[in-house]
């Protein structure tokens, strides 16, 4: 008998930061510059297939809601993903074919990254990651997820810090 080979998202696989951590990625972005990709790379998120199911919160331009403090529960349970996809190409996504249940948007932020610091609602892929966690109130995971990147470690939840504390106040999007 071989190994038998566990590729479902529903069941992701433990990252040394202890919680699921995911991605679809779809090739939008340059692969040198990709947060997600450099996240994948680490080992720090788990990249998925399209059909491929995700139980936890879902960082998603079709979200339903804005992720907040009532979301706690779910990604500490079940983790939290991202798609990794550009606005401007939206109609090139098969959301369809993305299996998520638990999709949410971000609230107003200020990008930190290289590319587009200082302009709002321009984050990248770890910044988007972060900030779910430093929201649902485990900024510590947030804190690590920016550390993979020199310009990260603290320019993100600095620039962000009056926003990202009222929002982690917030015990639901509708605040």
């Amino acid at each position: 008998m071989g190994r038998k080979h566990r590729d479902n998202a529903d069941s992701p696989g433990e990252n040394a930061l202890g919680v699921p951590l995911a991605m679809w990625d779809f090739d939008h972005c340059d692969p040198k510059r990709c947060s997600g990709r450099r996240l994948v790379r680490l080992g720090v998120v788990r990249q998925l297939r399209l059909n491929q199911g995700f139980r936890g919160v879902v960082l998603s331009p079709v979200g339903t809601g804005v992720v907040s403090r009532a979301d706690a529960a779910l990604v500490r349970q079940h983790g939290a993903a991202m798609i990794d996809c550009s606005w401007a190409r939206l109609d090139d996504v098969p959301f369809a074919r993305i299996r998520a249940t638990h999709n949410r948007l971000l609230p107003y932020l200020v990008a930190a990254n290289p590319v587009n610091y200082g302009r709002p609602w321009r984050l990248n892929c770890a910044e988007a990651l972060a900030a779910a966690f430093f929201i649902v109130g485990w900024p510590e995971i947030g804190d690590a997820i920016m550390a993979n990147f020199k310009w990260g470690h603290h320019a993100f939840r600095e620039l962000n810090a009056a926003l990202l504390d009222k929002y982690a106040r917030c015990e639901s999007a509708d605040g």
